[in-house]
């Protein structure tokens, strides 16, 4: 029986009886069949079929240009499907969510109206009190019925969530009007609406994109609800390692499927890239026999001998399909860099009363890699004008070394010629890079390296994506052939594939990098140490990759939580009168049994947890088991917490 359902472009409605979430069997939640999308004379894909289930995390891997940005607008319904009997679907009276690259808002409202922009009955409710009160003479019971309402929803505590959104979002002025937000301001604003929303299926185009590190975590935390339905493209891999149990690929306009995270979706994907390379050998051995064939032109034009001719030609388009290289291997030789790479003593920096580079020294070591993380507004930018010589410092002088030439990636500096082919952007500023041994680079080799195959280069830079366009613009800067390359923000807007490519040609450049990034994994595999940005113009070098920092930082914040409440605990021990003394010895054995038992119940609750999103190895009667049992665990594990806390309390 089919899965219910409400089309966006189709109606038919199927109702079932609901069950219970632990009861529930495979739900569809979201599908599209035999989709296509065409701009022009481009195919972008044909005959796209997915389907995704409740509680699925599937992200979508692709090239920039593929069409992942259209494949996600119409799958939340701001563009038709094209194709023969194309259609989408939704789980009827399932709340959908969608984030967009560059949302939409009423410009004219501020920061707080764009957060009650969101269709819920609480936000419907807070309007309703919000146009009473302002009548001049309102309706004093239909007021008292809306106070009630909002009680009965815990409105109160709403207001308290949206605070705690806007502040952990870095959105302090809600008074703002939107028309001034930057771009990165409007992308975290749509993310609290959307939060703010509660909606079970999401649909997000580059979620994490201008967020800083603590940001991404929490939206990490967040999107791993076993509750929500998640269909997302990043570039961000920890996501797709730690969040998603499903990724799809885009290739070639075909859609592949694997189950599993992303060290799945590596070890998968080689594997069927090596059995295609064995399929296209075989392939090619047969195209040669049968152009053999074909060329003594047979004679005899019988069924047999057209069917054959016909087998031909669809074995030769076959054969055709190049596959683009993923993987890039230079030996550049770049310019010699001298024994004075970069020196800063004692440099401080301050604008009006805001510091944000307190005294500093530290000398550059040749192929020095560094990583710099650190909050929006503390002076990462700032820091990386000083090294380059943009701006002066207040005190303190910057020594750059006679060979010391800069590549600067900067937010900023894309301006790219749109009127120009892409070739003759590079061939402006070199037609090769020296390599080792004598040989070179030409600008061609470098644009291919890059995924810009040779027929792309002909096409205007009016025509790319926003993340070709960016790997456009890092390669003006390498092909420049700097020995020091500055990276502010390098990995946003561009896809896994093209993030992979930079990462092998990153390391193995023989020159001194210095990255900022909010890309945890790019960070974790380049960086050697980090330059830890405090606040208040302080900076820490910490000699390790970013996941050993935070490790690190949640230790002791661990550290600072326990000692608090040890603190807490002296306080109430020193309070109490001495006659009300702690637990009998029976009483202190039964306290770490429940926290053993507790330990255990929870250990199995999450294996039924995840065994749910593997639901297609389940049989119903499964599910039905397994629910029953998590029931049973969640009344335990409530009754063992609130033993365990009259105890605690009591000890």
């Amino acid at each position: 029986m089919a899965h219910p359902q409400t089309p966006i472009y189709h109606i038919a409605i199927f109702l079932l009886p609901s069950l219970p979430p632990t009861l529930s069997r495979t739900v569809n939640y979201l599908s599209l069949e035999n989709v296509s999308k065409t701009y022009g004379e481009k195919v972008l894909f044909s005959g796209l079929s997915l389907q995704i289930n409740k509680g699925q995390k599937v992200a979508l891997v692709a090239k920039n240009g593929t069409g992942k940005t259209t494949l996600l607008r119409v799958l939340a319904g701001k563009e038709a499907p094209e194709g023969e009997n194309a259609s989408v679907w939704v789980y009827k009276g399932a709340r959908m969510g969608y984030l967009e690259q560059e949302p939409e808002f009423w410009e004219q409202g501020s920061v707080l109206d764009a957060v009650f922009e969101s269709d819920t009955e609480i936000t419907r409710i807070i309007k309703q009190y919000e146009a009473l009160i302002h009548q001049p003479e309102a309706d004093a019971a239909a007021l008292q019925q809306v106070l009630t309402r909002m009680d009965d929803l815990k409105v109160w505590d709403f207001e308290a969530r949206v605070r705690e959104l806007l502040t952990r979002f870095n959105l302090k002025d809600w008074s703002q009007p939107v028309a001034t937000l930057s771009g990165g301001q409007r992308k975290r604003l749509a993310l609290v609406r959307l939060i703010l929303s509660e909606p079970e299926v999401l649909i997000l185009d580059e979620p994490t994109n201008h967020l800083d590190l603590d940001m991404i975590e929490w939206l990490e935390e967040w999107l791993a609800q076993p509750n929500l339905t998640l269909f997302m493209v990043t570039h961000d891999r920890y996501f797709l390692e730690r969040v998603c149990n499903t990724i799809l690929e885009l290739d070639q306009g075909r859609l592949f499927k694997y189950a599993g995270n992303y060290s799945d979706f590596l070890e998968k994907k080689a594997l069927r890239e090596e059995n295609e390379s064995v399929v296209l050998d075989k392939n090619r051995k047969l195209l040669r026999q049968e152009l053999e064939w074909m060329r003594r032109m047979p004679q005899a034009r019988t069924t047999k001998a057209k069917a054959r001719i016909d087998a031909f030609y669809e074995l030769e388009d076959k054969v055709s399909v190049k596959r683009e290289p993923t993987e890039i291997q230079i030996d550049i030789k770049g310019q010699r860099l001298g024994k004075k790479v970069l020196e800063l003593h004692n440099v401080s920096k301050k604008f009006g009363d805001k510091v944000v580079l307190q005294p500093f020294s530290y000398k550059f070591q040749r192929q020095e890699r560094i990583g710099i993380v650190g909050p929006n507004g503390v002076g990462k930018s700032t820091f990386l004008r000083l090294l380059t010589g943009d701006i002066r410092p207040d005190t303190g002088k910057v020594v750059q070394g006679d060979n010391t030439i800069f590549g600067y990636y900067t937010q900023e500096g894309l301006q790219l010629p749109e009127d120009k082919r892409v070739i003759d952007v590079i061939l402006d500023i070199a037609e090769y890079i020296p390599l080792e041994k004598g040989q070179k680079l030409t600008a061609a080799q470098l644009l291919e390296r890059f995924l810009f195959n040779r027929k792309q280069q002909l096409v205007y830079v009016s025509q790319l994506s926003g993340g070709e366009k960016r790997r456009l613009y890092l390669l003006t800067i390498l092909m420049r052939n700097p020995n020091f390359l500055i990276l502010d923000e390098p990995t946003n807007d561009l896809d896994v594939i093209s993030l992979n490519v930079l990462e092998e040609f990153l390391f193995e450049f023989p020159g001194c990098i210095i990255i900022v990034s909010h890309d945890r994994f790019f960070l974790d595999k380049l960086a050697q140490h980090l330059f830890i940005f405090e606040g208040e113009g302080r900076i820490r070098d910490f000699n390790g990759d970013y996941t050993a920092f935070r490790e690190l930082q949640k230790e002791q914040e661990r550290a600072q939580r326990r000692q608090e409440r040890n603190e807490q605990q002296k306080i109430k021990e020193a309070q109490k009168p001495l006659q009300q003394g702690g637990l009998s010895q029976e009483e202190k054995k039964e306290l770490q049994r429940l926290e053993k038992d507790i330990a255990k119940l929870e250990s199995r609750k999450k294996e039924i947890e995840a065994s749910f999103t593997q639901q297609d190895v389940l049989t119903p009667a499964k599910i039905e088991e397994l629910g029953r049992e998590l029931v049973d665990l969640q009344k335990q594990i409530a009754l063992k917490e609130e033993r365990w806390v009259e105890l605690a309390d009591r000890a």
